[in-house]
């Protein structure tokens, strides 16, 4: 697919219909209308059940804040029907902006003149999928941004309009990670919108951007990939522990004298490069404010914050109070 370009007009003339659904997507809404974009319709999920007999219905993040500002909000239960496909071409939208919604199909995506456009939390092409900051911070990278694309058949493979960059820090985790890149993704959504308003040729095909090189994917997360493997090196457990916190966190086995196999959780960590003699997971501590797990043959990884199943999430020091190792006490 070549670039596209559309007949300028102020951004204020387009007919915009936002879609998204979490706390991700609320901000750039808010930018918009800020900028005096007409927002004509938002399409969010249907309220979900909540509470211990899911009776009671909780709106999205998205519909919640739409609400406020007085905009109409369509919640389809499925993208082609033809209630809700007749509903979205009553709005007459030029142009449609994504942010953290549902794969569109074609009817959906293709309708406005001046196409679709998605919000990627990742600098395109890599980290295409559902779980891109956390799959960047386990693998180390040492920046990630935002992108917005075209949608096409093809998941995350659109022509490139535009992204912008952050760079992760050692301390950084998905939550503080998530938070910037919002911010960042809100202004580059407005700055995309301003772009097809002008109309100059838009889109870069992404087989241009890295030739040669080797992608890495972010797919989504369940429970089992969340285990930790203390065989992979002090630094790699810790960038696993940091691209899993806080939701939906890293876990282990605790195998301790007297006790249970118990599920434990780990938030927070930091890397001490040392050699290693002990077992990977063996537990060294002095029984006060510190522990740490053995990673051979790079280092130790000392835990901060973690928390037990079923009881609260905690400091290292507040875990000792009830908790102390003895030899031969390991995680794995």
């Amino acid at each position: 697919m070549t670039s596209r370009s559309f007949p300028a007009v102020p951004m204020q003339q387009l007919r915009i219909v936002y879609m998204g659904t979490p706390d991700f997507a609320v901000e750039p809404l808010r930018r918009l209308l800020d900028h005096g974009c007409q927002v004509v319709g938002v399409v969010t999920m249907p309220d979900k059940p909540v509470g211990r007999h899911q009776h009671t219905l909780t709106a999205s993040p998205v519909k919640a804040f739409a609400l406020s500002r007085g905009l109409p909000v369509l919640q389809p239960e499925k993208l082609k029907s033809p209630e809700f496909l007749e509903a979205l071409e009553a709005l007459h939208a030029d142009l449609q902006i994504v942010v953290a919604f549902r794969m569109l199909p074609e009817v959906v995506w293709a309708m406005p003149p001046r196409g679709t456009f998605n919000l990627h939390a990742a600098l395109l092409p890599q980290y295409r999928g559902a779980a891109p900051i956390n799959w960047a911070i386990i693998h180390g990278e040492k920046r990630t941004g935002v992108t917005t694309f075209f949608l096409d058949h093809d998941i995350d493979t659109g022509l490139i309009i535009d992204s912008a960059e952050t760079p992760i820090s050692e301390d950084d985790n998905v939550e503080t990670v998530h938070d910037r890149l919002m911010d960042i993704g809100a202004d580059l959504v407005v700055r995309t919108v301003e772009r097809i308003a002008e109309g100059q040729p838009l889109g870069t095909p992404q087989a241009e951007l890295m030739p040669g090189t080797p992608l890495r994917h972010a797919p989504k997360i369940f429970k089992d990939d969340c285990r930790i493997d203390w065989h992979q090196g002090v630094r790699g457990v810790h960038n696993f522990v940091r691209g899993l916190s806080p939701v939906p966190a890293a876990w282990t086995t605790l195998h301790a004298a007297g006790r249970p196999e118990q599920v434990l959780k780990i938030y927070r960590t930091t890397v001490e490069e040392c050699p290693v003699a002990e077992p990977a997971g063996t537990l060294v501590s002095d029984n006060r404010t510190s522990l740490k797990v053995a990673c051979p043959p790079t280092g130790y990884l000392h835990l901060h914050e973690l928390q037990l199943a079923g009881k609260r999430r905690m400091q290292v020091s507040e875990f000792l109070n009830g908790f102390r190792p003895a030899e031969g006490d390991k995680l794995e």
